[in-house]
């Protein structure tokens, strides 16, 4: 059913409606088609059998769209700038706690590499402490095996000591009886001589 401009019937309108509403649809249903061309055809078929009227109408609403889309896409920047300077802020604080990070990996390595010489270091000072403490045990030991052997020496002297003790107590006795004797030899002997 082509028309000519301003020729058109109540039953072309209500057809020219549905053409416009499958129009409208066929522009949309062509921004998601792959071939853009046919749709493109298709919708200037379905265009040209429209009237002047419901052109304008067509195209005051696809202005109206446009200005919706345009509006929307406006208000859209704005928090796309937002979005976009939350993004750089993110990135320049990444980069920071990189960084951070980084120099916390290089502390965290020089931790780890002194506390292998750290453990290196007790590991020797344990072998040379086992060590000393051995020699120190084995002369504790002799030492002690010493002072055993000179307590049981003490004891001998101690004994041999009593022994002497009494042996020089008995010996005074003697001493004395014996100096008594001899100063009874020596009176006896003068008082023979006198």
């Amino acid at each position: 059913m082509i028309a000519a401009w301003g020729d058109s019937t109540e039953e072309d309108e209500g057809t020219e409606e549905e053409d416009a509403t499958v129009a409208l649809t066929a522009i949309s249903d062509s921004d998601l088609d792959d071939e853009p061309l046919d749709s493109l055809a298709q919708l200037k078929d379905k265009v040209s059998g429209l009237n002047e009227a419901k052109l304008k109408e067509l195209l005051f609403t696809l202005m109206d769209e446009g200005d919706i889309i345009n509006s929307e896409n406006c208000m859209l920047k704005d928090p796309c700038s937002e979005l976009k300077k939350d993004i750089r802020e993110l990135e320049h604080e990444n980069k920071i706690l990189k960084s951070k990070k980084t120099k916390i990996d290089m502390t965290n390595l020089v931790l780890h590499e002194d506390l292998k010489n750290f453990k290196e270091t007790l590991s020797l000072k344990e072998e040379a402490f086992a060590i000393d403490l051995t020699k120190l045990e084995n002369e504790s030991l002799e030492l002690k095996q010493k002072i055993e052997s000179l307590l049981v020496e003490n004891r001998k002297l101690l004994e041999n000591l009593k022994q002497v003790e009494s042996d020089l107590g008995a010996n005074r006795c003697w001493n004395r009886a014996s100096q008594a004797l001899n100063w009874l030899n020596c009176t006896i002997i003068k008082a023979k001589k006198v």
